[in-house]
């Protein structure tokens, strides 16, 4: 078949049509085809990862013991597993401004000690790197930089001096002279990251590929990146100052674990302890009406995080929930479970829901906190301040269990409370249970404390 002079590629999926389509078939996006130069058959190089001249045996293999090393920075660490592996490549993502760029500066401060590091800037140019490392008090000398994005030169670049880290900044400033498509095209960030990633791969070198997100908030590129790289890092911001990062793909670790961060003039600071990090810190003896707190599960950390309920007689007899922190339709379950086995009557209400601290959390233990939060806003009455609580709501209006209990109940002992409201008592619990099987029976016991 003769060669065609353009083609449309789906710039969320990176499918490729011979002529333009209103809907890509593969991941159903509308208005996403976009016309691209074609200049041969080829549209970049792959490179190879090569082990041997033959296949060898898993029992042959030998493993470096400095494999993995850490980054220096404890809260990115814990998101990647224990460290960073030797020949990995990872995505990170964000809204611009977030701190992207002064993370991967301060990372590759840590990791240059007993390593060659290179920060790799298509978007800033060398003074203004330099003006943000004395901004953050780097040591200068120890990060080297280079402002070509070009990947045949960066290809010759790293063969030749083989440093130990390399970050990209950022991912759509590549470009590849064999590709007639500006940079930041499907083409060029397909074929430029499957050079790199795979070169990068033969030379044990450590990549950071910095990303754009839509104003979706994923990752701007096709999807095939986020298949090619090892791990894809996500840094969000959820309050003033206040930074997450967490793992959306992990080869060499749990996606369960994030970070926490909080951005100052020197830079980001891993915050060491954050369990009470998302309370808020209250005077008196009594909480606000539609306050509850309780205790979440992130991988291997207990967070106590405070969930705040408001209602409001709805308007037009038309009753709407606004929840970004907790999933919109688990608020609505939540309440239809209230309405149908409790007689807490919110059809007439709007519902507003947030976590204090601006976490999303989506993990099954929030329901019932949930549930005391909405009934406490609509009737008035406040919570124990000492109390917290966690259960699953079934839609017969049970308590179910949760699991880590003992985890959950140590952690808000150690922040001061003294009560806790759950599915089924523990051994040895440090707090005053009192175990409850339905939710009505959850709210007698609210209002008799």
């Amino acid at each position: 078949m003769k060669e065609k002079d353009v083609h449309y590629v789906c710039s969320q999926c990176g499918r490729i049509e011979t002529k333009w389509l209103g809907r890509c078939p593969d991941c159903g996006s509308w208005n996403t085809f976009e016309e691209e130069a074609v200049k041969s058959s080829s549209d970049g190089k792959r490179a190879v990862i090569s082990t041997a001249t033959k296949p060898i045996s898993l029992k042959d293999v030998e493993i470096d013991p400095l494999f993995r090393y850490e980054t220096g920075i404890s809260e990115l660490d814990r998101v990647l597993g224990g460290g960073v592996m030797r020949g990995s490549s990872i995505l990170l993502g964000g809204e611009p401004g977030i701190g992207k760029s002064t993370l991967m500066l301060q990372v590759l401060e840590k990791c240059s000690v007993g390593r060659s590091v290179l920060y790799v800037s298509g978007e800033e140019s060398p003074s203004q790197v330099k003006l943000r490392a004395e901004r953050l008090e780097l040591t200068l000398s120890k990060i080297d930089i280079f402002c070509d994005t070009r990947v045949e030169v960066l290809e010759k670049l790293l063969a030749s001096a083989k440093p130990d880290v390399v970050v990209i900044d950022s991912l759509q400033t590549l470009s590849s002279e064999e590709i007639p498509s500006p940079a930041g095209s499907v083409n060029q960030i397909r074929a430029c990251s499957t050079l790199l990633v795979g070169l990068c791969k033969q030379l044990g070198i450590s990549l950071f590929l910095i990303g754009h997100v839509t104003k979706e908030g994923v990752l701007a590129g096709p999807k095939v990146i986020e298949h090619l790289v090892d791990t894809v890092v996500y840094f969000e911001q959820v309050g003033s100052g206040v930074r997450l990062i967490r793992a959306a793909k992990n080869r060499f670790g749990s996606v369960d674990e994030i970070g926490i961060f909080s951005m100052h003039e020197k830079g980001l600071t891993p915050v060491p302890n954050p369990s009470s990090f998302f309370i808020t810190d209250r005077s008196g003896t009594t909480l606000p009406p539609g306050i509850a707190y309780t205790a979440v599960i992130e991988g291997s950390r207990t967070f106590l995080v405070e969930i705040q309920a408001l209602t409001t007689a709805a308007k037009n007899g038309y009753s709407r929930i606004y929840s970004d922190r907790i999933d919109a339709g688990r608020v609505t379950r939540v309440a239809a479970i209230l309405e149908r086995h409790a007689s807490v009557r919110l059809g007439e209400q709007d519902i507003y829901v947030n976590v204090a601290g601006g976490m999303k959390i989506s993990e099954v233990s929030i329901e019932l906190p949930l549930a005391l939060a909405l009934w406490s806003a609509l009737s008035g009455k406040s919570l124990p301040k000492a109390l917290i609580s966690f259960g699953e709501l079934s839609l017969a209006g049970e308590v179910r269990s949760v699991g880590f209990v003992e985890k959950r109940e140590k952690a808000a002992k150690e922040l001061g409370f003294k009560r806790s409201l759950l599915p089924r008592s523990g051994v040895n619990s440090p707090l005053v249970e009192h175990p409850c099987s339905t939710i009505r029976q959850a709210l007698d016991i609210c209002s008799s404390l």
